[in-house]
């Protein structure tokens, strides 16, 4: 007989508003440990110095992770103007310095340029893999990082608030919206050098992962409070809140129970004609359910469905 997995069968999602100088990986680790879940994993890290939507799966909601890593996403950031730091942050060692500050004007007339598909360079100290190294442990080590540019989607990026005294403008806070693999420290440190000016990210926050914003994710505290009152299954969402933009489709006890065993089914014409009319261009990814259930994850081919991923709820 097989070992039996420690932990409770629990699936579901849990949008943590993740804390300052917590890391992913713990923070997944804390919620696991207050679920008891089997398994668990995370939609898109954050540094630790960054906050905000975490988006952590448990149980079978693992298997929808994929999808929300493509999620589109929307950070709100703290520019410091006047040093260059290595790590591009406030916490690395500063490597220039500048006098330059540059107005609202001046960074509202630069941030188009960031805008669409653009080629972006990764900060050395980023979790990318060179030669099947972090290219932040090669870069702590000195050793010479070299990054190759890749190519990326800023959807929006406007000016949110100004903080300074009067006559000062040492900082500004900028919020973009942009698609997988975009780095907001190598935005900083490129628009400061089309500005001709030194500058770092000071604050972080991520805001929204696809349909999960900071408006409805909750803290660790919070957890820990449901979890003292045996109310945390509260906070727990639907295995199916990271598949909102695939379309579903119900089927059958028999059709769900082929599936179930990884055969296909074959739709009828106009369960094929309803499901094309939701797909998104390029997709052919369906959610089958049965009961109001999710049962599999499709790909649909010749009218038919073939599962992907099956879910045991």
């Amino acid at each position: 007989m097989g070992r039996r997995r420690k932990g409770q069968a629990v699936s579901g999602w849990v949008n943590l508003d993740k804390a300052y100088d917590l890391g992913s990986t713990n923070a997944v680790s804390r919620v696991r440990w207050l679920y008891d879940a089997q398994k668990a994993g995370h939609a898109g890290t954050l540094d630790p110095l960054a906050t905000g939507v975490l988006p952590i799966a448990l149980g079978e909601a693992t298997k929808t992770v994929p999808f929300l890593m493509d999620a589109d996403k929307t950070y709100r950031f703290t520019i410091a103007w006047g040093r260059t730091t290595a790590t591009l942050d406030r916490e690395g060692e500063v490597i220039a310095e500048s006098e330059v500050r540059p107005s609202v004007a001046e960074v509202e007339a630069a941030l188009p340029q960031f805008v669409g598909e653009i080629d972006q360079v990764p900060p050395i100290y980023s979790a990318i893999k060179i030669d099947g190294e972090r290219a932040y442990d090669l870069a702590r080590a000195g050793e010479v990082v070299e990054m190759e540019s890749r190519k990326v989607t800023v959807h929006a990026a406007r000016i949110a608030t100004v903080q300074s005294e009067p006559g000062d403008a040492n900082h500004i806070t900028l919020e973009i919206e942009c698609g997988k693999g975009t780095y907001v420290r190598a935005i900083v440190r490129d628009l400061a050098l089309a500005l001709g000016a030194c500058g770092h990210v000071s604050d972080l926050r991520r805001t929204r992962v696809g349909q999960f914003t900071e408006e409805n994710a909750v803290t660790l505290e919070f957890l820990e409070n449901l979890e003292y009152e045996a109310r945390h299954s509260e906070a727990l969402l639907p295995v199916s809140t990271a598949l909102d933009d695939i379309p579903a489709l119900a089927v059958t006890d028999e059709d769900a129970f082929r599936l179930k065993q990884g055969r296909s089914i074959v739709l009828v014409p106009r369960q094929v004609e309803a499901v094309k009319a939701r797909l998104k261009p390029g997709s052919r990814t369906v959610s089958a359910t049965s009961g109001g259930t999710m049962v599999a994850l499709c790909e649909m081919r010749a009218g038919r469905l073939e599962p992907s991923r099956v879910f045991n709820l």
